[in-house]
């Protein structure tokens, strides 16, 4: 028996496989310690946007041309429908304000003028009746009771239509507290005046002061406030729409250049979509520039002979009122109040009418040159007419008062043949149908005006989104082709 040792590998049999040493394990890797950060990642790289991924597929598209067509198409839709949209936003702004010169701030601006006129007219009758004294007339009585009363309605017109907050509002707001403090001074007035009691005289000087001093200028600021507003709504109403302008001839251009492109690669002259698109947007521009110039020579002739004029009107019956207001305190004060200019001194009230009948006749004068028919140029030459002969007779009676004549000078005042009061009455009567007629001849023009654009911001959206559509089918049309 054979001893063979355990370390000895048995020796390899036939046919069996030497197998390769098996190496000793290596020893583990050592570990990091335990506060040691972990590396950092690689930096991402950065995403790109969803603008620059859809410039690139532009891009791509623009190498084939159903992708050129596509976006030729959609820039044309775009330009009809930024066309017809631009069109009518401009064109809604200047319809709401032509139509805000017809109905709100012109009116208003009148209201604000007649408001002034009731006022001033009201301190008139007042003197005049206090000159009657227990005479006075009930026609003088009526006339005082409805120019207060006119003047109430005015501001409560006024105070309705009124921006809130506005200074228009607070103007209007004082008018309201000093119109019952007025009317209160000239009750006193009378009453004292009636009973022969000389502070009567006085009580209607104070009125007098209050009107002059706080509510005649305070109606003077809203009439200018007023016709502020007015001349903002012209402006608004008349400038030309360019951006819609601009961009309709963009529009056109740019249909025409699709069309001659078209023409060139197809050889056919028409094509059906691009066709009504043109014709819509030509309509649409051809609208917007001869109905807004239609309307704006409506608007400018509103304003240049109905504006104007009565503005000059108002502002030349405002000076009569004054005039003859001051007329009668010259006897009501009987000297009482003086201004003195450099070494002279004058009765303040005579001074005032002399300066306030200076202005009635520059008034009138500009009113004839603004007259642009007969129609309106009648009525302010008589005033004319009126307005010397009312000078003759003050200054007849202004010798009768100097002279002592007192009743001769207040019959030549107040009376009923012969007195300064029928030439203010006349001058006041021609003024009143001057401004109905120039009141007429403005609704007119500015009814023109606003009824040109009538219509025009709802049709130019209608045809704008009709233009688009053919844009879009006369392109799809083309691309058809491609499938």
């Amino acid at each position: 028996m054979t001893y063979t040792p355990k370390s000895s590998p048995p020796p390899p049999g036939p046919g069996l496989p030497v197998l390769p040493a098996v190496p000793a394990q290596a020893a583990p890797p050592a570990l990091p310690p335990e506060n040691t950060p972990a590396p950092e990642a690689p930096p991402a790289a950065p995403r790109r946007t969803a603008f620059a991924e859809g410039l690139d597929q532009l891009r791509a598209a623009a190498t084939t041309e159903p992708g050129r067509l596509r976006i030729i198409g959609a820039l044309l839709a775009l330009l009809v429908i930024a066309f017809g949209a631009v069109t009518a936003w401009q064109m809604t702004d200047r319809a709401a304000a032509a139509d805000d010169v017809l109905t709100r701030s012109q009116p208003l601006s009148s209201d604000a003028a007649d408001i002034y006129r009731s006022l001033a007219d009201a301190n008139t009758a007042a003197s005049s009746g206090f000159l009657a004294g227990g005479q006075e007339s009930a026609a003088t009585r009526d006339r005082y009771e409805r120019d207060i009363r006119t003047a109430a309605e005015k501001l409560v017109n006024a105070a309705a239509n009124a921006e809130p907050g506005s200074p228009s509002t607070a103007t209007i707001a004082e008018l309201n507290r000093l119109l019952p403090e007025y009317k209160g001074l000239v009750e006193r007035a009378r009453t004292y005046n009636r009973q022969g009691f000389p502070v009567g005289g006085a009580y209607l000087r104070y009125a007098n002061e209050k009107m002059q001093k706080e509510m005649l200028p305070a109606a003077e600021d809203l009439y200018t406030k007023e016709n502020q507003r007015l001349s903002a709504d012209y402006a608004s109403a008349t400038p030309y729409p360019w951006a819609a302008i601009a961009l309709g001839v963009a529009a056109l251009a740019a249909l025409a250049w699709a069309q001659h492109r078209n023409y060139q690669r197809t050889n056919r002259v028409l094509n059906h979509g691009l066709v009504t698109a043109t014709v819509t947007a030509t309509v649409v521009l051809l609208w917007l520039v001869v109905g807004h110039t239609i309307a704006r020579a409506g608007l400018d002739d509103s304003y240049d002979h109905g504006v104007r004029s009565l503005n000059v009107l108002h502002d030349a019956r405002i000076a009569s009122l004054k005039a003859r207001g001051n007329e009668n305190l010259t006897l009501v004060a009987r000297g009482a109040e003086t201004k003195k200019i450099g070494e002279q001194t004058y009765d303040a009230y005579d001074y005032d009418f002399g300066r306030d009948i200076k202005a009635l006749a520059a008034r009138l004068a500009a009113a004839e040159k603004l007259a642009d028919d007969t129609s309106g140029e009648r009525p302010v030459t008589a005033a004319v007419g009126n307005m010397t002969e009312w000078k003759k007779r003050h200054t007849a009676a202004r010798e009768q008062d100097e002279n002592g004549n007192y009743q001769q000078a207040l019959d030549r005042v107040i009376g009923s043949k012969d007195a300064t009061g029928e030439c203010f009455d006349s001058v006041d009567e021609n003024l009143r149908t001057a401004l109905a007629h120039e009141e007429t001849e403005f609704k007119r023009a500015a009814g023109d005006g606003r009824d040109a654009l009538t219509g025009m911001p709802a049709g130019a959206a209608v045809l704008a989104v009709l233009g688009a559509a053919g844009s879009v089918l006369g392109i799809g049309r083309r691309l058809s082709e491609y499938r």
